[in-house]
């Protein structure tokens, strides 16, 4: 049941494609995958899911319901993101390239977080945040899935980030909290939640955090603006206010043939440029529904210069570790926080006062004068010395994923694969493997 106050505004809005549009509610759910480029050793098959692409997404393809991929080995080794394919375009739009600085500014859960480190294919620099305290363990823990490497995981106010990273960025995504209207059909607390208010409570909000984003762009820079509503106040009354009060911003005019025009005709005063702003409508094309705009800076300058954050020494446990088993890093230099060491880009600069909930790439631990690898570490490797390699139907697999031990003769430390896809650590004894596998995450055969 919707609320009556957003039928009503909606008809009056669509006019005649409104009947269409109430009809998109009663039509099954849009479910969306999208494959992780930085997963390059994939030797399964994915037919079972019955993939057909989104098409303004390369790498994001529809899938069966029913086929219910989440459950698949290959979900928890990061060969994919489960995501609504209208969420999949903010990313498209903004198209980092490798070697740039971007900031996810409202991160959380992590699908577009992802979908952006997958175009930087790990070089450069992406900064993710999220307020949500909660959420922002949950970011983290999608960004460690998908065996991410050159990524910051925050937990701050953007007005904080303000103030740390003025001008630095290339590129700048902020997918703004929103009253939700595009989750109508998938959550029923979005519909609960919805009152008369909520659109301008969350304007007032959007226009907080546009405003911290705009400072921390470059002169030149990129920024998307993307919401999962429909209400005019958030998306083109935003706009056009943020616009009128900033004008070093443009909206910058893309060819995307699959998305609707924005409606300036909705919105008093409206800013230049709002038709070339962009609305996914769900009975126009298979996805929920989103906006997005695309901003750009007036200049050209490079990203501001800020103090780098200084490299740790490698412990002795770390190198004899990698001397070991060869195990490979990424580009990049090593952070100790306490005991754990990380790997972060050469470029991240100073950390220092700011809530760091990942680092790069978490290697793993000094204790007791041994290396103790982390389970991200494992999922950012493609090979290892010693490595078990299994097929996705082998009673072993779900075994691992279980936590029981494996039968083998290796010694040492061990890689377990899915078809090719790393899944965790093992610890040899000659006659079995000792499970590594992190026991949250573990599932029961």
């Amino acid at each position: 049941m919707l609320p009556e106050g957003f039928e009503a505004r909606m008809r009056a809005l669509l006019g005649s494609e409104y009947e269409d549009f109430l009809a998109s509610f009663d039509r099954p759910l849009c479910t969306g995958l999208r494959r992780n480029p930085l997963k390059t050793g994939f030797t399964g098959d994915l037919s079972r899911f019955s993939l057909s692409p989104v098409p303004w997404c390369p790498t994001g393809f529809y899938y069966a319901a029913v086929s219910r991929p989440g459950l698949s080995p290959y979900h928890a080794a990061g060969l994919y993101y489960l995501q609504e394919p209208s969420a999949m375009a903010p990313a498209e739009l903004l198209d980092p390239q490798p070697g740039e600085c971007v900031l996810d500014l409202c991160a959380a859960p992590g699908g577009k977080s992802t979908q952006l480190a997958g175009k930087l294919l790990g070089k450069g620099l992406l900064v993710c945040n999220e307020i949500n305290a909660k959420r922002a363990k949950i970011l983290s823990g999608n960004m460690e899935r998908l065996g991410i490497s050159n990524a910051l995981v925050l937990n701050e106010h953007p007005k904080k980030l303000t103030e740390r990273f003025a001008g630095y960025f290339d590129k700048i995504l902020v997918d703004a909290p929103c009253s939700g209207e595009g989750m109508f059909r998938k959550e029923e607390a979005a519909v609960s939640d919805w009152t008369e208010d909520t659109n301008a409570i969350c304007a007032n909000r959007q226009l907080e955090i546009l405003a911290s984003a705009a400072g921390m762009l470059r002169p030149g820079g990129r920024l998307v603006y993307s919401t999962c509503t429909f209400s005019p106040v958030e998306n083109e009354g935003v706009i056009s206010e943020f616009l009128w009060k900033n004008p070093d911003f443009s909206v910058e005019k893309l060819d995307v043939p699959f998305f609707s025009p924005g409606r300036p005709d909705w919105v008093p005063n409206p800013a230049p440029g709002l038709e070339h702003t962009f609305r996914l409508w769900p009975h126009r094309l298979l996805g929920e529904g989103h906006y997005a705009a695309v901003l750009r800076r007036t200049g050209d300058e490079a990203p501001a210069a800020l103090s780098p954050e200084p490299a740790a020494k490698c412990p002795p446990e770390l190198a004899a570790f990698r001397g070991q088993t060869g195990a490979a890093l990424p580009e990049g230099k090593l952070l100790r926080f306490g005991d754990v060491c990380y790997l972060v880009p050469q470029a991240l600069p100073e950390v220092k006062g700011l809530r760091v909930l990942r680092a790069g790439l978490e290697l793993g631990a000094v204790l007791k004068n041994r290396f103790e690898p982390a389970h991200a570490w494992a999922l950012w490797l493609e090979t290892l010395e010693s490595s078990v390699s299994l097929e996705e139907s082998d009673p072993l697999l779900a075994r691992y994923l279980s936590g029981d031990v494996l039968p083998s003769d290796k010694r040492g430390w061990t890689l377990v694969q899915a078809d090719g896809l790393s899944l965790g650590w093992a610890k040899g004894n000659g006659s079995q493997l000792k499970n590594h596998y992190p026991k949250a995450l573990r599932r029961p055969v």
